[in-house]
């Protein structure tokens, strides 16, 4: 197992390289770099000043929008040449695109994300900030899907076509077919001062007075505000990892040893959870990576902005509609890493349930 472990940290590193390297090539060819977004930015703030002072007028837009030596952006067009290689120098964009990229990693290897272009701030500080909401928002909601799900899979198992199956099946193919974010919107309107009750809060992790109030307010406090953003995700998380406990159940309750184990004489119970639930959790456990991954970064970002929650996922977004560079690589190196991390994690928690299981014996 510990040959196995080492080659799979060594996979991590040539793994999150190619990663990195195929989304800087992307992001560095796509249109509206951070020069073109400040240039545009000092542009408009040009043609304000200049409508204001002719009356309207856009003659000296034109005029400087036309300048042929506009630069090697397309969208620095009007503004002095030696503005624009100013620029360039300060966000690094004078370096070659291998120097840049080969300097990034070098920062990155000495846990140096840089600073945002636009906040002016460590990408270290601002993970760092918005961390604590993402991780509140996955676990908590992962947490939940996993205890309704392998309950509620196992029982829909053990009643299979029975009418308790049937409408627990229609229950949850409903949930599933509503969109996370329009079930946080629905309950907005129902629960959030929409336009019924106003029973919880619609932004932020925890209350201004947070500080004052005692260990249990400042517990109850917390969980007040994440009731809403944690049912939004799990109503539209439990369903797949419910029909998958149920059809793990069902293949392995069908096998020649759960038989032989009931002629036995054991009780149900023993029989399900003393030797179908091992080998039939497999398969759940083996989704748990991406589940706790998606669900952290990816699948709370529309649930983040609707309940005016600062996470992870809000700054990823806005740093991509920004480019800003800094923000969206740093993000990317911690997202993908962790994301390896919890596919090793998986594995060994493979052989803790399975002890049969032997990744050592596996051809690489």
């Amino acid at each position: 197992m510990a040959a196995y472990l080492i080659r799979r940290v060594l996979l991590v590193v040539p793994t999150l390289l190619g990663i990195m390297v195929l989304n800087f090539v992307i992001v560095q060819f796509a249109p509206g770099g951070p020069i073109e977004q400040i240039a545009a930015e000092m542009m408009g703030a040009t043609a304000s000043t200049t409508d204001s002072i002719s009356g309207g007028g856009d003659d000296g837009m034109v005029a400087s929008s036309s300048d042929p030596a506009a630069g090697a952006f397309s969208g620095a067009a009007g503004l002095d040449p030696a503005l624009v290689a100013e620029l360039e120098a300060q966000y690094g964009f004078d370096k070659p695109f291998a120097e840049r990229f080969v300097l990034m990693i070098w920062q990155y290897i000495q846990l140096d994300f840089g600073s945002s272009y636009y906040q002016d701030r460590p990408v270290l500080s601002l993970v760092g900030e918005r961390l604590p909401v993402s991780i509140s928002l996955g676990l908590w909601s992962l947490l939940l899907i996993y205890l309704i799900s392998i309950p509620l899979g196992v029982r829909k198992a053990v009643l299979n076509g029975t009418p308790f199956d049937i409408w627990t099946s229609a229950v949850i193919f409903t949930a599933y077919a509503i969109p996370g974010f329009l079930f946080a919107i629905m309950l907005v309107v129902l629960f959030a001062g929409g336009y019924y009750w106003d029973l919880f809060p619609l932004r932020g992790l925890v209350s201004a007075n947070f500080d004052q109030l005692s260990t249990f307010g400042k517990v109850a406090d917390y969980f007040w505000h994440l009731a809403l953003p944690i049912l939004s995700l799990t109503v539209g998380g439990f369903a797949t990892l419910t029909m998958l406990t149920k059809n793990s159940f069902l293949e392995e309750i069908n096998k020649q040893f759960v038989l032989t184990a009931r002629a036995k004489g054991m009780s149900e119970t023993r029989v399900l959870y003393g030797h179908v639930f091992r080998n039939a959790m497999l398969i759940v456990i083996a989704s748990f990576p991406a589940a706790f991954v998606g669900i952290l970064f990816t699948g709370s970002l529309l649930i983040e902005v609707i309940f005016s929650l600062d996470g992870i996922g809000l700054l990823g977004y806005e740093a991509i509609l920004k480019r800003d560079y800094p923000i969206i690589f740093g993000t990317l190196f911690v997202f993908t890493l962790l994301g390896l991390v919890m596919n090793i994690v998986g594995d060994l928690v493979y052989t803790l349930i399975d002890p049969r299981i032997d990744f050592e014996s596996r051809e690489t």
